[in-house]
């Protein structure tokens, strides 16, 4: 034959297969081809019979005859002297995608590209298969690669899109289960063998290759759960997330993690009992290596086959919900890392990232920055967001690094980074992407919250965007995380001189709506855990402990809690080993974990101590000046008028007679004291109640005459 396209099928690079394979009408009749470089013979099944196709070049094959052969092209292939293969001719078989999805997806506005695009089984004629479709503009030619083709990147050339860039190939007989990536020779004629960004599950590390996913066979059992989510009050409710690593939370004595389904079972009673609100999961999406945390992300629609397959998850998430338990996922649109297999170079071509380094590497992660400016990246991006929230029910997603996402000078010295089209500093791409991102989370997941990790002043991160902000449900409060654990490794002697950032954080609490985080990156690298962290012997270390979570129990703000922390872990976290859970038979311990139990509960049901969080009418300071014996006092407001007081003693030294102003007479009682002996403490407090004296303190019409224990707060509201 001396067609160009055969050519071209021989030498690789032919990107229309459907012109040149499967089956043509021609003046005489019709034509069926195919090619298998590996076979040694193969025929068509006719109408009549089975029918020897004729080979006209290495590997291809082709059969004429007067009539038409029956769909689907059916052929059988024979390798060798031993082994005979039925199977359907892929070719015979159009392409699918629509010009509508097409254009979409090329605008940034297709927010359901997972459905469109990777591996996607179904049936066609009532043939069984997978649509494999791939993005790679700058591609000579496609082909899917995989354990049914034996990786052989000639067998199964895929269909261009034309300008779209788009690629697709049905293949019948690929099911469930099958192993496949992407074989792509790029312009310059290099070869490159990719995973599929849009696989919905993956091998098993550290191997590499993407598993078709049958479409889930999960029955939802939260649809009460969804519906009260969409009706929720989430500005005046608590919240209290408990941050989680799934590898390292729990593990069997073989040091096996536990799987999705066994931590549905270990996990979600522990976070009834604890009494959390939410569950905050550190990256799931499918990453190549433990120590990344998960934070280097390769499988954005994949959760990570480490702890079982994607309708595992989907049975934790259910368990959550049935236990009214939020989840919240760590997501990271940030960075994705250089692994050559990966999205890195994509298609020979800066695909994904930036082509300049100045724009497109994270000197600190050595990875590189999406193009949030280029619409498929967009689409791609907005699309696993959608996908997580649609097709794990996720109640929330906490964005990671948006800092180094909004500033194109992050971590960059002068000449390192390129300014945008005003001169600025600003990344103007990622600005837009962020405001669609949470426009489109709000608009089409009712009551889904979006979480921003951004260590900066920039303004109104939690605004609405149609008041200039991003967008966000929340930001974390990093400056209310770093003075209160900097103050607390003070010595309680040197207290009184930095009692500054006991306070100054009130100025800004209400610029935005903050949760407040004493998250996994507090407890390694050096930074010791919370515990060690404390200065002083094993009490004062327990006690300030029992402090920080009393100050970020009572501090307006909603809450996150790294597993851990709470029942006092001594050594940094390790993401290769479960927590020290051995720790609880020690009763110090014990106490920590009550302490945090107590106040988790007590928060929940205390509408003064989250109702008004991010309003200054919730909030009033007693007494913030008391330095010099490092007290400070402040009252906590519901918007019905409910209120408690709290009082903190910074120091070992306990103080009788403490005089606080209080709003109105009468009797008040302890809610909660830190120093109880059920919590450790040396159980000093203010017996069965207080009577408040008709005599103005602090500027207030009452007061209390109170005995503040050493290293301790408590908690007392009108009996």
């Amino acid at each position: 034959m001396t067609d160009s396209r055969v050519d071209a099928l021989l030498d690789a690079r032919l990107h229309e297969p459907h012109a040149l394979l499967g089956v043509h009408a021609e003046t005489a009749g019709f034509v069926a081809r195919h090619f298998d470089p590996h076979a040694t013979r193969v025929s068509l099944r006719t109408t009549a019979a089975v029918e020897p196709m004729i080979p006209v070049a290495n590997g291809l094959f082709e059969w004429r005859g007067p009539v038409r052969p029956p769909a689907p092209l059916t052929l059988r292939v024979e390798y060798g002297a031993s082994t005979v293969v039925e199977l359907r001719s892929p070719y015979a078989f159009a392409p699918e995608i629509s010009a509508d999805d097409l254009y979409l997806f090329n605008e940034g506005h297709q927010l359901q590209a997972w459905r469109m695009l990777g591996a996607q089984p179904k049936t066609r004629e009532g043939c069984d298969g997978t649509r494999f479709a791939c993005w790679a503009p700058n591609a000579e030619r496609v082909s899917v690669v995989g354990d049914f083709n034996r990786w052989d990147g000639r067998c199964h050339p895929m269909h261009a899109h034309g300008a779209s860039g788009v690629w697709e190939l049905f293949v019948p007989g690929v099911v469930a289960g099958a192993l496949y990536k992407f074989e792509i020779r790029n312009r310059a004629g290099a070869i490159l063998v990719k995973a599929d960004p849009y696989a919905q599950q993956f091998e098993l590390r550290p191997s590499t290759a993407a598993r078709v996913v049958a479409p889930s066979a999960h029955r939802w059992d939260d649809a009460g759960w969804l519906d009260a989510r969409a009706a929720h009050d989430w500005l005046h409710a608590p919240l209290n997330a408990y941050e989680v690593h799934a590898g390292s939370w729990r593990r069997h004595p073989d040091g096996r993690t536990y799987s999705y389904r066994e931590l549905a079972d270990a996990l979600v009673p522990y976070l009834v009992e604890m009494g959390y609100t939410h569950v905050e999961l550190m990256p799931l999406s499918e990453h190549p290596l433990d120590e990344s945390w998960g934070y280097q992300a390769t499988g954005y629609f994949a959760p990570t086959s480490r702890f079982g397959k994607p309708d595992e998850l989907r049975v934790f998430v259910d368990a959550c919900h049935g236990a009214g338990i939020g989840v919240i996922l760590d997501w990271v649109p940030g960075h994705f890392p250089q692994d050559a297999w990966a999205l890195a170079r994509y298609d020979g071509t800066a695909l994904y990232e930036h082509e300049d380094p100045r724009l497109g590497v994270h000197q600190d992660w050595g990875t590189h920055i999406f193009n949030y400016g280029r619409s498929e990246v967009k689409s791609f991006l907005l699309s696993s967001a959608a996908y997580w929230l649609s097709e794990f029910h996720i109640d929330g997603l906490r964005v990671d690094a948006v800092a180094s996402m909004l500033y194109l000078d992050y971590s960059r010295a002068a000449g390192e980074w390129l300014p945008n089209r005003f001169g600025g500093r600003e990344n103007l791409d990622a600005i837009e992407f962020l405001r669609e991102l949470n426009t489109m989370v709000h608009r089409d997941f009712p009551g889904a919250l979006t979480f921003a990790e951004e260590s900066t002043a920039w303004p109104m991160v939690s605004r609405p965007i149609y008041v200039g902000g991003l967008g966000f449900s929340m930001k974390w409060n990093m400056g209310w995380m770093n003075d209160t654990l900097a103050y607390l490794q003070h010595d309680p002697v040197f207290r009184r001189f930095h009692h500054d950032q006991l306070t100054f954080g009130q100025l800004y609490a209400y610029s935005e709506n903050f949760l407040l985080p004493l998250s996994h990156d507090e407890v390694v690298h050096g930074k010791r855990s919370l515990l060690d962290k404390m200065p002083g012997d094993a009490w004062q270390k327990f006690a300030n402990l029992r402090l920080l979570l009393a100050q970020q129990a009572t501090a307006p703000g909603r809450k996150l809690m790294f597993m851990g922390g709470e029942f006092g872990q001594w050594r940094e976290w390790r993401v290769g080993a479960e927590l020290d859970w051995f720790l609880l038979e020690r009763d110090a311990h014990g106490g920590i974990q009550r302490c945090a139990r107590d106040l988790n509960h007590l928060y929940r049901n205390t509408p003064a101590l989250h109702d008004l969080d991010f309003e200054g009418s919730g909030f009033d300071w007693i007494d913030c000046h008391d330095a010099d014996q490092s007290v400070v006092s402040y009252l906590r407001r519901a918007r019905d008028g409910r209120f408690v007081i709290v009082v903190f003693n910074f120091t070992p030294v306990p103080r009788t007679g403490y005089r606080i102003g209080v709003p109105q007479g009468g009797t008040y009682r302890e809610a909660f004291n830190s120093d109880s002996r059920h919590y450790g403490g040396s159980d000093l407090g203010n017996g069965e109640g207080l009577d408040a004296a008709a005599r103005p303190w602090m500027g207030l019409a009452y007061s209390l005459v109170m005995t503040l224990p050493p290293l301790a707060a408590v908690i007392v509201e009108p009996a």
